[in-house]
């Protein structure tokens, strides 16, 4: 057997599901029981969520094309979505699973999540977006390899493992949702958990991995946090980057890593030191105190405890900014399809839209709130998406109520007049736009933007202007779906907007994105054609005012 197809085969036979061909690609299909459970990520029991009774969830593997079935019931008391950060949904907004999108799934009822991993591969990972819920858990990792016949740039690793961490509190979903809703802070969390777990280091932990004495082993690293960003090395070992949120990269080599919240890594370590147990260790970044865990890796055979010296990890962004300088795209490698992802020159392409964006933090009637060029964001009870489909958008919302050009007011960076409401742009299909973030802040943000990718060409200290174009890197920026921004710093990103439907672009950090920070793209095909966007779905779920109104003529396929 082509060792490529056995790899193939034996991570898809480890999952929990049933796979199924119904004369094309196979289906994938996954129950998920959601309901909450006690643990002690940090050692001191509370209530989480759980899938199947896991923590993190079941991990969702799959090949390029491969379609996704999953049939969630909610046990829980509150009403939930979950969404696939990363996953392209590709004319398919109807899955993405953000509250701007789609109705909530009941409490006691279910609904069937269905979609297509259209020309991917990578590794991303799942949350839920209602309420506070991904702060007890509700996550899980999602792999997606190439297909037999498409060259992969390295060879096949003796395993593939998922590595979910992040910051974490211990304080309950409800009791955070309340200090947000009362107008204050999250505060700083309480520690780090990996894969669910925050070691200790005293060498008395259980080995989270396992490795053989001269293999090379593939870890998916994805922040799956709250609010930090995180370092992670291993100790005495480099890492090779290969991958990022579904590119190859080039393959440098790195002694630690800055993954920002909501970013996912693929690296390769090769255990080729003296057999013993090492640690994983992991480190919030940019704050006062940083929060340290560990996971522990172990030898086969080896004797002997992880050193309790840890490596160090870096200081200052000044060094992040150089090292994501550094991630360049893999130009001859293949990725979904066999061409060379290079082959694709988007630095040849005209802009035909900027967008300027400006975070900024303030106070709404006393309450905390925050907001891209004025306007924070609010989701209305019945979901953007499902208004623009029944012709009932001005009942529910307003397109543009930001500009492209935004100014704050002099000496007033950040604190300018805030409008709370739905923050919806009209996009035109398949335009090529620069979007531009702004951060005057003191604190790092993530940034991610769903059914699109996009490169990353450019971040910068200091105010975006037109002349910071011939800084650009338009030949190797990496094509994914998330980036930061540094303190009183700026990040463009060009995209494409070819996947008509309504695209959430959010920040990562659960309290901004919570109180504001993020707006929905509405990008509609003028010829409402399935050749453009799906239906809306059969079992689709409706609320709010469409709940009763007759269903509109389905889109025509021409």
């Amino acid at each position: 057997m082509n060792k490529r197809l056995g790899y193939v085969l034996a991570i898809l036979l480890a999952i929990t599901c049933n796979i199924s061909v119904h004369g094309g690609d196979p289906y994938l299909n996954h129950e998920w029981k959601v309901t909450y459970g006690t643990l002690s990520p940090l050692g001191v029991p509370q209530k989480v969520i759980l899938i199947n009774g896991q923590f993190p969830g079941p991990r969702i593997n799959g090949t390029s094309n491969n379609n996704v079935v999953v049939n969630v019931f909610n046990q829980l008391d509150e009403p939930l979505l979950f969404t696939w950060s990363g996953i392209l949904q590709k004319k398919n907004s109807w899955q993405e699973g953000t509250l701007g999108n789609n109705c909530p799934i009941p409490p006691g009822a279910n609904f069937t999540y269905r979609f297509q991993v259209k020309d991917q591969i990578g590794s991303y990972y799942y949350y839920p977006t209602t309420s506070m819920h991904r702060a007890v858990g509700g996550f899980g990792g999602i792999s997606v390899l190439s297909r037999a016949l498409i060259p992969v740039p390295f060879e096949t690793p003796e395993a593939d493992h998922m590595v979910l961490l992040g910051d974490w509190y211990t304080k309950s979903h409800t009791e955070l949702k309340k200090l947000l809703d009362s107008g204050r802070a999250l505060g700083r969390p309480q520690g780090i958990v990996i894969n669910g777990k925050s070691g200790k280091g005293d060498g008395k932990d259980e080995p989270m991995f396992t490795v053989i004495p001269g293999k090379t082993y593939r870890f998916r690293i994805c922040n799956v946090g709250l609010k930090d960003s995180i370092n992670v090395r291993m100790q005495g070992h480099t890492l090779k980057l290969v991958e990022i949120e579904g590119s190859h990269t080039m393959q440098n080599v790195y002694e630690s890593l800055d993954i920002h919240l909501g970013q996912c890594f693929s690296v390769l370590v090769t255990a080729n030191q003296e057999p013993k147990d090492y640690f994983l260790v992991a480190s919030t970044r940019f704050t006062k105190d940083s929060h340290v865990a560990t996971a522990t890796i172990r030898y086969a055979n080896g004797k002997g405890p992880a050193s309790p010296e840890l490596p160090k990890a870096p200081e200052g962004w000044a060094w992040s900014l150089n090292q994501f300088r550094s991630f360049r795209w893999n130009l001859t490698a293949s990725a979904a399809r066999p061409n060379p992802q290079g082959s694709y020159h988007y630095g040849q392409i005209n802009i035909t839209r900027t967008i300027k964006l400006v975070t900024s933090a303030g106070q709404v009637d006393g309450k905390l709130r925050y907001a891209l060029n004025g306007v924070s964001h609010v989701d209305p009870t019945t979901p953007i998406k499902l208004a623009e489909y029944y012709g009932a958008g001005d009942k529910v919302f307003k397109y543009d109520l930001i500009k492209d050009e935004y100014e704050p007011s002099p000496g007033q960076a950040g604190q300018d007049k805030i409008t709370i409401a739905p923050n919806v742009v009209n996009a035109t299909y398949r335009n090529f736009v620069e979007i531009v973030i702004e951060n005057p802040g003191k604190s790092v943000q993530s940034w991610h933007l769903s059914g699109n990718s996009f490169f990353a060409v450019g971040i910068e200290p200091g105010r975006w202007t037109p002349e910071k174009r011939r800084n650009y890197n338009l030949l190797d920026a990496v094509s994914r779906n998330t980036v930061q921004v540094y303190p009183k710093s700026f990040a463009v990103i060009l995209t494409t907007l070819d996947n008509a439907g309504l695209w959430n672009l959010r920040s990562n950090s659960l309290e901004r994105n919570y109180l504001g920070h993020q707006l929905y793209f509405s990008v509609l095909s003028p010829n409402k054609s399935t050749k453009d966007e799906n239906n809306m779905p059969d079992n689709e779920l409706l609320c709010g005012i469409v709940k009763d109104m007759p269903k509109p003529t389905p889109y025509k396929a021409n």
